[in-house]
C-alpha cells in the first residue's frame, strides 16, 4: 500500500494559518491534496492536525482518498519535529513494514500527481531505500573561506555546459513503514533522487514567497485560458440568482427575491462582448421579466433534470463556439452535467454536495442570491483582464 501524509499545524509564525490561507483561491492544502487524489499510486492519504477548522476544511473537499487524523498536542508545538509527528501516526495504525510512506509538504503546491507517479517508480526501479525531491540549479556556490565549492572560477563554465547541482526542494520524501520505524527518520539507507522541474524549487515559508508561488503557479500549472476564452455566460435560478427561497403572498402570488449586483454583472458582461444566458427547469413570468430586465442574450425555462447540457450545446451549436467556451454557475444536481463539461464552472458556497465535489469547479464564497452571480462573473472579467 501507497499512504500519503501531510503534516498541517494551526500555527504558524511567518504566515499566519498558511496551510489553509487562500492560494490560486484554494486553501493552500488543496493543491497537495487534489494532486495526491489523482495520482494513480497512491492508496490513501492522512492529514495530520491539530485544528479543527483545518479539519473541517479539508472534509470539505469530499476527497475519496483523504482521511484526517488529529496529531497529539505535545508532536503540534512550534519545536516539534516532522518526525515526532510521522512516528507518532506510524505507531497508531498497524501498517505493513513494506509499505511505502510519502511525507508530503502543503508549503510544496506546485507538486503534480504526475510527480508522485513517476517518483514511485524510479524508488521501485532504482530498488533503493528511500527518495528524496530535487531541483536541479546551475548557481555557483562559495564557502565562508572564499573558496568555491562547484566550479573552477580560473575556467568559469558556460551554463549550458556546466551540470549545476541537485538541491533538495521539500517537496515529498518516499521510505517505507519498516525503515522510518528502524531508523526514525523520513530517509534512509540508499537514497534515489527525482528530479523535479525548476519551478518546484520554491517553497512557501515567507509572504514574498506566497507572491511568487502563486506567480508559477498560474505560469506553469493553472492554465489561464478557461477564463480568457469564454464567450457565453450562463446561470442556473433558484440557489444562484435568487436564495432558492419560494415566497407566497396571501393570495398566493409568488415571489423570488433577486440581488441588484448580480444584474450590474450582466451588464459589465455585454460591455465585454460576452452573451449571457439563463437556463432552469422552472418556467415562470418572474424568471421571464428578470431576463428582459437583464437583457440576457437566451432564456430557457421549463427544463428536465438533463436538458441544460443539451441546450447549451445547442446555443454553442447556433454561435460556432465550443463547450470550453462557456462559463456556467450552478448549485444542484439538475446542474451536474452542464457544470462538468463547461469550461468554466463555479457554484454559491451553499451548493449541493455533489455539486461541490466536481473536479475543478470553483467554490465561491458567496450564496445563493447573495451575488455570488456577481462574484463569479468579477474573477471572470478580472482574468480577462477586463
Amino acid at each position: 500500500m501507497n499512504i500519503a501524509f501531510i503534516p498541517v499545524r494551526c500555527g504558524s509564525k511567518s504566515i499566519p494559518f498558511k496551510n489553509i490561507k487562500i492560494f490560486c483561491k484554494k486553501p493552500l492544502v488543496y493543491w497537495n491534496l487534489k494532486s495526491l487524489q489523482d495520482s494513480k499510486s497512491i492508496d490513501i492519504v492522512y492529514v495530520a492536525t491539530d485544528c479543527e477548522e483545518i479539519e473541517s476544511i479539508v472534509n470539505d473537499f469530499l476527497f475519496s482518498k483523504v482521511i484526517t487524523y488529529r496529531r497529539d498536542n505535545k508532536n503540534a508545538t512550534d519545536k516539534s519535529s516532522t518526525e515526532s509527528v510521522m512516528i507518532e501516526f506510524i505507531n497508531k495504525n498497524d501498517f505493513k513494514d513494506d509499505d511505502l510512506f510519502l511525507l508530503v509538504q502543503a508549503t510544496s503546491p506546485l507538486t503534480q500527481a504526475r510527480d508522485f507517479d513517476k517518483a514511485i517508480q524510479i524508488l521501485i526501479k532504482d530498488k533503493k531505500d528511500s527518495l528524496l525531491t530535487c531541483v536541479r540549479t546551475k548557481r555557483f556556490f562559495w564557502g565562508v573561506d572564499g573558496a568555491p565549492i562547484n566550479y573552477d572560477f580560473t575556467n568559469r563554465p558556460r551554463r549550458q555546459d556546466f551540470q549545476g547541482l541537485l538541491m533538495e526542494n521539500g517537496a515529498f520524501y518516499i521510505n517505507s513503514i519498516g525503515n522510518i520505524k528502524k531508523d526514525n527518520n523520513r530517509l534512509s539507507g540508499n537514497i534515489s533522487i527525482y528530479e523535479m522541474e525548476d519551478f518546484n524549487s520554491i517553497e512557501i515559508d515567507e509572504d514574498d514567497d506566497w507572491i511568487v508561488a502563486e506567480s508559477l503557479m498560474y505560469k506553469h500549472i493553472l492554465n489561464k485560458a478557461p477564463y480568457k476564452k469564454i464567450k457565453l455566460f450562463l446561470t442556473d435560478v433558484d440557489g444562484t440568482l435568487t436564495d432558492a427561497g419560494m415566497y407566497y403572498g396571501e393570495n398566493g402570488e409568488e415571489f423570488k427575491k433577486f440581488n441588484t449586483h448580480d444584474g450590474k454583472g450582466f451588464e459589465l458582461l455585454r460591455l465585454a462582448g460576452i452573451k449571457t444566458g439563463i437556463i432552469t427547469s422552472e418556467n415562470t413570468d418572474i424568471v421571464k421579466n428578470r431576463a428582459k430586465k437583464l437583457k440576457v442574450d437566451f432564456l430557457y425555462q421549463g427544463l428536465e433534470h438533463d436538458g441544460k447540457l443539451d441546450i447549451a450545446m445547442n446555443i454553442c451549436k447556433d454561435q460556432g463556439i465550443s463547450l470550453e467556451e462557456i462559463a456556467y454557475i450552478g448549485d444542484d444536481v439538475n446542474c451536474k452535467e452542464l457544470l462538468e463539461r463547461a469550461g468554466l464552472s463555479a457554484c454559491p458556497k451553499n451548493s449541493q454536495t455533489d455539486v461541490k465535489s466536481i473536479p475543478n469547479i470553483l467554490q465561491l464564497s458567496k450564496n445563493g442570491g447573495d451575488g455570488v452571480v456577481r462574484e463569479f462573473i468579477n474573477i471572470i472579467l478580472s482574468e480577462k483582464g477586463q
